[in-house]
Order: structure tokens, then C-alpha cells, then sequence
């Protein structure tokens, strides 16, 4: 017993007062060990009871995230008190610096702080497809100073999380699963209106994406300069690849045009001549 002891209690790194020991080692690979296996208990007991309780899967990672953050926090508070320096005494003598070193990455602690705020306030959940910049991602994961999103060209994309508290960002999947989508096609004067309004909610049912039919609606939007402008409105649940889905429908109204001899005008610009004008005049 007694060489175990010995053996323990050797000096291994010796900083000012400080004495680093075999058993100081130990006792950090057992916080380490001990907090992994705390947090992957509360994952499992989190995702356990999402799972039967049907809670939404974005609420939980983000109530495992400030936990993960918070048991983190503790532990490394854990491994300085076991090394021997003083958290309290650590704080109270690096104030000045911190403030320093705060002012010079106060954008790196205005994106964590905007971490804590979308993890906590929850407004923005994994699995949400929102719109930034012109930009359409799907949120994959949130972290503490950044958000990581796949855009629609399957592009992983790195989001600082105060681009998305303190910028205008549209949340398409924030309200409901189903979101409303509109088409915009004209068609020449003379064209029979019902019989167009017809085929384009005809072009939507064919397309499996589309739901909620009850609310499928087209109309006439207005008289334009060459064409009659309509509009088709439908819902749908695929709102990451809804261009695709888009697409696919137009595809369907041109085919469904062109079996009905509904013409797509084009602008087309008339050039008129008054008569007796002399050629060489209109050359010059």
C-alpha cells in the first residue's frame, strides 16, 4: 500500500507554491470521466423523455446545450480548485485583464451572449430553415458563438449567432410545418380565365409536395402591360427544396398551357414610321 502511496503522492511539476502530484492527474481524468458521464446520462434521460412525451427536438438540444455549458463550467472550476489555484483569488486578480481582453474580442462575447439568448429563449431551433441574407439554411446544430447551417445547394455554412439575433431573419418553419408559396405566370389577352385559373390549381394537385388542397387557390392578379398576370398560392411541407417543387409545377402549367393553346406572351415593342419620311432623314 504503502509504494501506491508513494508512488501518488510524487511530484511531477512543481509551479511556484503549486505542486503538481500523480494523484492531482488522477483526480482531473476522474472530474473529466465524471462529467462526460453525467452529460451523456442527461442527454439520453432528455432525449428519452422527448421521445415519448413528443416534445420538440429543438427544444431539447437547446436545454442540453446550457446544461452541457453549465456542468462544463463547473468542472473546469473543478480542475483549477484541483490543481490549486484559487477561482475566486483568479477572477478577483485577472478583473483589469479581462476587461481588456474583453474590449478586443467584443464581437466573439456578442456572438456567445447571443448563444446564450437563442439556446435559452429558443426562438430559433434546430431543424428551423430560415432565410438570412438572401440565403435559405436549415439549422443543423447552435453553439454557444456560432450556428451551423446546410444551405439548399447542400453547402455547410458557419452563421456567428448575432448575425442572426440583431439582423432581420425569416423563420419559414417557426409557425407551422406547412408553409404558403406562390407562383406568378401571365398569359396573352384573349386567353379564357376560368379555363387558366383551372389548370394552374390542376398543375398543383398533380405534385405530391403540395397539401392542404382545401386552401389551393389562383387568381387574377392584374392586367399587365402585354400579358394577364395570375397567381397560384399553395401550401406545402417541403420548405427547404420548394424551388425544386416550384420547378417541377411550372413545368406542369407549360405543358398543360401548351395542350390548350394558352399562349406565354413575351414584350414585344412596336416601331412606327409616319409616311413621306425620307429614308436618308431616318439613315441620319
Amino acid at each position: 500500500m504503502e509504494p501506491i502511496t508513494k508512488f501518488l503522492d510524487f511530484d511531477l511539476l512543481t509551479i511556484g507554491d503549486n505542486k503538481i502530484k500523480v494523484y492531482t492527474l488522477l483526480a482531473i481524468l476522474i472530474i473529466y470521466l465524471a462529467t462526460k458521464l453525467i452529460l451523456w446520462l442527461i442527454k439520453k434521460a432528455l432525449f428519452r423523455k422527448q421521445k415519448s412525451a413528443q416534445l420538440d427536438i429543438g427544444n431539447t438540444y437547446a436545454l442540453y446545450q446550457i446544461i452541457k455549458y453549465i456542468v462544463w463550467v463547473a468542472a473546469i472550476g473543478l480542475f483549477l480548485e484541483t490543481v490549486g489555484i484559487k477561482v475566486t483569488v483568479l477572477i478577483a486578480g485577472s478583473a483589469a485583464l479581462l476587461v481588456g481582453v474583453g474590449l478586443g474580442l467584443q464581437q466573439t462575447f456578442n456572438d456567445i451572449i447571443s448563444g446564450i439568448i437563442l439556446l435559452s429563449e429558443r426562438s430559433i431551433k434546430v431543424g428551423d430553415i430560415l432565410e438570412i441574407d438572401g440565403d435559405v439554411v436549415k439549422i443543423q446544430s447552435i453553439g454557444l458563438r456560432t450556428s451551423e447551417g446546410l444551405n439548399r445547394d447542400d453547402i455547410s455554412v458557419i452563421i456567428p449567432n448575432s448575425l442572426i439575433t440583431t439582423n432581420k431573419v425569416i423563420n419559414w418553419s417557426h409557425q407551422s410545418q406547412l408553409t404558403r408559396f406562390i407562383i406568378t405566370v401571365g398569359v396573352a389577352y384573349g386567353s379564357d380565365v376560368d379555363l387558366v385559373i383551372q389548370i394552374l390549381k390542376d398543375s398543383a394537385l398533380e405534385h405530391p409536395d403540395v397539401t392542404n388542397n382545401n386552401a389551393l387557390d389562383a387568381r387574377l392578379l392584374d392586367f399587365g402591360n402585354s400579358s394577364l398576370d395570375f397567381q397560384l398560392l399553395f401550401f406545402s411541407k417541403n420548405i427547404f427544396r420548394i424551388e425544386k417543387v416550384k420547378s417541377d409545377i411550372r413545368r406542369i402549367i407549360n405543358r398543360k398551357f401548351a395542350e390548350n393553346n394558352i399562349n406565354i406572351p413575351f414584350p414585344q415593342m412596336d416601331l412606327h414610321f409616319k409616311s413621306g419620311t425620307p429614308i436618308d432623314k431616318i439613315n441620319t
